[in-house]
């Protein structure tokens, strides 16, 4: 492991980050179980960053891939393709938007971009409104409206973003009030924040910070945006690339915790829809979506191959009704959680909804983040035989619990057993 370790460090960027002090190959996987190129088994509780949303080698994918490459892999998006048209049609259902458009790209900061671009397009300005601790991707575009200072490397980008109140509940000047409180005061902030700015394109929000360490504001926020964005004709674009298809147990999608006024003008996508293969979108009314006067390919964007994937796997989330097994399993984890965190000075919060959960960790007795502490955890984790995340605005002291949406109620019990050894050994 050691060799390949120093052969990655020879010719990847020193800023391609790498988990654990002696960082592990994955080999294969199956179910919620990952193995590592020693031989060691892992519960896995990060599904590649939220990405293997159904399950490791799942026969169903795994078959759609096979019979679809043996027809043909690629062709691009300048020929028919029925994979696509199918896909498109389901996920435009899906989504609540009327009149819908789907465009495929190859990943969530893709997809971003692309929401970005319909926007400033459609509104002929490059404002753009994005929350405090958010983060929407590696791309020059994406990086400008990252509110995440740990993953925004440079301040130069083709919009101006300006930053709203909100995404984070239980910190900042407003976390003291009561969840209406909060939300009249946040939509204060954002009507203070456009009496002094010109036209702005659009709004984008993820309805659960998944970098940022799965905060979220109370249900009803981006609703009560909604109202003083339509005032001014600016569009609200919802980020779905972390809470999409079921994973928050309660929702589909993120924004329906905030549905008084009906879906996002923009809906992005990516992650779990491909069970690990390379699928991201946009979904937008036709009046958006073709607002654009001049041509656009995608030449990899929703190959045959990756279509496949989509196809299969959300049938068979849909079928197995995943997202109600998260709302079950996900809500019996974060109560075991919260329980172990209760003894641990440590622990200042168990946050999240369905199979996205965070721990934030704290030096105990103060509110200050510890991210030796996460990152202590994280190891410990390892060691037991466990795989979780790490994020959040304050210095990357938030564990971040995202597994599979198959979990079973005892692999919970185990990797929750796992977690609180790992909490205590630190």
């Amino acid at each position: 492991m050691t060799a390949l370790f120093d052969r990655h460090r020879a010719v990847l960027p020193e800023w391609l980050a790498l988990y654990y002090r002696h960082p592990i190959e994955i080999t294969h996987g199956e179910g919620r179980h990952v193995w590592d190129a020693e031989g060691k088994r892992y519960l896995d509780f990060f599904g590649g960053i939220l990405t293997t949303m159904t399950a490791h080698a799942l026969p169903e994918v795994t078959k759609a891939v096979s019979d679809q490459a043996g027809r043909i892999i690629h062709s691009s998006t300048l020929y028919l393709n029925r994979p696509m048209v199918e896909l498109a049609e389901r996920i435009a259902h899906l989504s609540g938007i009327p009149d819908a458009r789907v465009f495929f790209t190859t990943s969530g900061t893709e997809a971003n971009d692309t929401a970005l671009l319909l926007a400033t397009a459609y509104r002929g300005s490059n404002q753009i409104l994005a929350m405090r601790n958010s983060y929407h991707g590696r791309s020059f575009s994406a990086v400008g409206i990252t509110g995440n200072q740990a993953w925004s490397p440079t301040s130069l980008s083709p919009l101006q973003t300006l930053y709203v109140h909100g995404g984070v509940r239980s910190r900042g000047p407003y976390a003291e009030l009561s969840d209406r409180q909060f939300i009249n005061a946040c939509v204060a902030d954002l009507e203070d924040l456009l009496g002094h700015t010109r036209e702005v394109a659009a709004l984008i929000a993820e309805p659960i910070q998944g970098v940022g360490g799965f905060t979220s504001p109370p249900d009803g926020l981006y609703a009560a945006f909604r109202e003083v964005l339509d005032r001014h004709g600016i569009l609200w674009i919802s980020d779905e690339v972390q809470t999409g298809w079921g994973r928050t147990g309660e929702h589909f999608w993120g924004w329906q915790a905030h549905a008084e006024n009906g879906p996002p003008d923009i809906l992005t996508f990516a992650k779990g829809i491909g069970n690990g293969m390379s699928i991201g979108g946009v979904v937008a009314s036709a009046r958006v979506m073709n607002c654009l006067d001049a041509n656009s390919i995608s030449t990899f964007g929703g190959s045959p191959v990756t279509m496949a994937a989509g196809l299969a796997n959300l049938s068979y989330l849909l079928e197995h009704d995943l997202q109600g097994n998260a709302r079950r399993v996900g809500g019996l984890l974060i109560e075991r959680l919260r329980a172990v965190a209760a003894q641990l000075p440590l622990v200042r919060e168990v946050r999240g909804r369905g199979l996205m959960a965070g721990i934030e960790l704290v030096k105990p007795g103060t509110d200050e983040a510890h991210p030796e502490a996460a990152a202590a955890v994280l190891e410990a984790a390892r060691e037991g035989g466990l795989l979780i995340g790490k994020g959040g605005g304050h210095n990357t002291s938030v564990l971040r619990i995202a597994p599979p949406l198959s979990l079973t109620v005892a692999e919970a019990e185990e990797g929750a057993t796992i977690l609180e050894r790992a909490l205590r050994s630190v």
